[in-house]
């Protein structure tokens, strides 16, 4: 196909080169019947801008921040990080940088300290992990004000009005692993439900979420079998989780299956290998190096990918259509759920990239 230059649609419209320009990049000074000529011409000549070749030629900076909580190593986190990470490498042409920010989970006035320094930073765009919906909103209506897309992570809250957000359907995500669980644990009357507790509460809105599908299935189900709840410390060591698990496992001896809906399986995977327990296993999310091992070694029976990789990549890859190709993007991006097995992790792959 023969390119069309701008000469050429402006010899079409019967306008000036400069007023082709202006509307091509969508700039001020251009009279309403200037404008619709040259629209009309490039319609008729059936115009496709290079929108990658356009943003290069800008040759300018963008910086995306990253707001997320502080988190230790073989976490989902981590998986986050690294795929957003990825997405700066392969969008380096464009000047891209991407800073992390942290914040305590719970912790209010550490989330307001992180998200000032975000915003301080005068970002063009950030991917958020929210805190409660009304300190998010605090830092959501300036970004706003500011004119400052963001994109949402983990939990989805609509009336903040994000540019996007990618996660798992939390509620049928939780509904999911109730129903694979009760494949091998359909015979039991009593299984056990891990929790990570800090200051009382869960790690994760979206582990609310999944509780709340992962309950709603049971009693639709599986009404008569016994849901025992084990709370352990958010931040505990090997030897104090030993010692929750070993007094639990002796004074509940018909339970063979547990689950947890968050990444931390393998804390249960672990104790059950080293202690030599074959009678009992684990379902948890997320394929970390410690989870996949649990699963591979039979401790852990069944583990539900959440594509962290793949989520830390589309936010900045989101943000990039929208700043600087200016590209309209969708709203609501759903991850697969996708169940695990000793049988295929092998042959999973954490990104559809």
């Amino acid at each position: 196909m023969e390119k069309i230059r701008i000469k050429d649609i402006a010899q079409r419209a019967g306008v000036s080169v400069g007023t082709v320009d202006r509307v091509l990049h969508d700039r001020p000074n251009v009279s309403k019947p200037a404008r619709e000529k040259v629209e009309a011409a490039l319609k008729e000549m059936n115009y496709q801008p290079n929108v990658y070749a356009s943003a290069l030629a800008y040759n300018k900076s963008y910086i995306f921040n990253v707001v997320l909580p502080q988190h230790e190593s073989e976490a989902y986190w981590e998986e986050i990080e690294q795929g957003v990470k990825k997405a700066m490498e392969v969008r380096r042409d464009f000047h891209i940088d991407v800073e992390f920010y942290y914040y305590e989970r719970f912790n209010k006035e550490a989330f307001v300290d992180c998200y000032t320094k975000c915003l301080d930073s005068n970002p063009n765009g950030v991917v958020i992990v929210p805190n409660e919906i009304e300190i998010t909103r605090d830092f959501t209506d300036q970004l706003h004000a500011r004119q400052i897309p963001f994109v949402f992570l983990d939990s989805y809250m609509p009336d903040l009005k994000p540019l996007s957000f990618f996660g798992q359907d939390s509620f049928c995500s939780g509904y999911f692993a109730a129903k694979m669980l009760m494949l091998i644990a359909s015979g039991e009357t009593e299984i056990m439900l891990l929790k990570q507790m800090k200051d009382g509460h869960v790690t994760s809105k979206q582990q609310v979420n999944r509780e709340v599908g992962f309950r709603h299935y049971m009693v639709d189900h599986f009404p008569n079998i016994k849901i025992t709840e084990l709370c352990v410390p958010f931040k505990g060591t090997r030897a104090e989780y030993d010692a929750i698990l070993k007094e639990f496992f002796d004074t509940h001896h018909n339970i063979h299956h547990c689950i947890t809906l968050n990444s931390k399986a393998h804390i249960v995977g672990d104790y059950l290998l080293r202690n030599n327990r074959r009678d009992i296993q684990i379902m948890g999310y997320d394929m970390v190096a410690k989870n996949a091992e649990c699963l591979r070694q039979g401790s852990i029976s069944f583990l539900i990918a959440q594509h962290g990789y793949q989520q830390g990549y589309s936010c900045i890859d989101t943000l990039f259509k929208a700043i600087v190709l200016r590209k309209k993007v969708q709203l609501v991006n759903y991850m697969p759920i996708e169940l695990l097995t000793k049988e295929n992790v092998d042959f999973y792959r954490r990104t559809q990239l």
